[in-house]
């Protein structure tokens, strides 16, 4: 299912979401990995543990948001110049559907990208087998900033 009929980003902006990533200590903490890198739309898939879950057994609030959170930042990532950063700067995720499946996919689509500010689309789909269902949808505002030495 990985990439199927996406355009993929140029290699050299793979690699720099792709080491960003790997530094992003809550995203390997859930187990969440990168599974497709496009000019302005990344994909983030989260497997089903209990680590992830609420009482209920579903994937908890604060991992959907989280995941969908980081496809927005580095879909607006892939976009931004070289030597520059992204932040979030706000986001608001509706919570449409108890949120189960084999695994999470917040998928992160940049709306528009400005000099200063990028809005991004998120969505985030419950994955069964090859069913998809949306389980929370919402939008996102990110900076570009100067980049930063990250850890």
């Amino acid at each position: 299912m990985e990439d199927q009929g996406r355009e993929q980003a140029t290699p050299e902006v793979q690699d720099r979401i792709r080491a960003s990533f790997e530094r992003q200590g809550l995203m390997a903490h859930l187990g969440a990995r990168l599974s497709h890198i496009g000019s302005g739309q990344v994909h983030i898939v989260l497997p089903a543990r209990p680590e992830v879950t609420q009482q209920h057994g579903y994937f908890h609030a604060g991992a959907t948001s989280a995941i969908a959170d980081s496809a927005g930042g580095y879909a607006a990532f892939t976009l931004f110049p070289e030597n520059t950063s992204v932040l979030t700067v706000e986001y608001k995720v509706n919570l449409l559907a108890p949120a189960e499946g084999e695994h999470l996919e917040a998928v992160g689509k940049v709306l528009r990208s400005g000099r200063t500010l990028t809005v991004c689309q998120l969505e985030v789909f419950g994955v069964q087998g090859t069913q998809r269902s949306l389980v929370a949808a919402g939008q996102q505002t990110l900076i570009c900033i100067e980049a930063r030495a990250e850890q």
